[in-house]
């Protein structure tokens, strides 16, 4: 069992938000629905809460009702293996959301998530520091991270 979870507030879309990020992520699924009863403080029928596992990471999608915004404080990390990965992830999360700096995007229901390519890390903190530097730059002058022009930066 997993011991710390993230749980995702919506006004009222968690429904639909689980199935969209389950739909983008594999090995995902919805685990269950909770809905509200006859005496709930919400309508009968209406969804509080969806749990839904992605990566064999579990979350919950909560309708809290009043709008609560997310904000860049928090972001989810995707590790990409190659440039196919980060196309993919970048095109699903930021359908309906916005693109940002350096890998970053909010998807459509205003949530940050950074799609980084696993060989970040030893570009911008190679061994050659100047290299390191050229594909900081690099990095700083993109919004989804293209992974060719990173290396071809630290190359020089």
């Amino acid at each position: 069992m997993q011991k710390i979870s993230t749980c995702l507030w919506f006004e009222n879309q968690a429904e639909e938000a689980a199935k969209f990020y389950v739909s983008v992520f594999g090995d995902s699924r919805i685990l269950d629905v909770s809905r509200f009863g006859e005496g709930g403080p919400g309508q009968a029928g209406q969804v509080i809460t969806v749990e839904f596992e992605i990566e064999g990471r579990k979350f919950m999608a909560l309708n809290g009702g009043a709008p609560a915004n997310f904000t860049e404080a928090v972001s989810f990390v995707v590790d990409c293996s190659d440039q196919a990965e980060v196309d993919r992830y970048w095109s699903a999360l930021t359908d309906g959301g916005a693109e940002s700096m350096c890998g970053w995007l909010k998807d459509r229901y205003g949530v940050s998530w950074q799609i980084v390519p696993s060989v970040l890390g030893s570009l911008i903190g190679g061994p050659d520091p100047e290299g390191a530097q050229r594909a900081m730059q690099a990095m700083l002058g993109m919004q989804k991270l293209d992974i060719a022009a990173l290396q071809t930066a630290y190359d020089g």
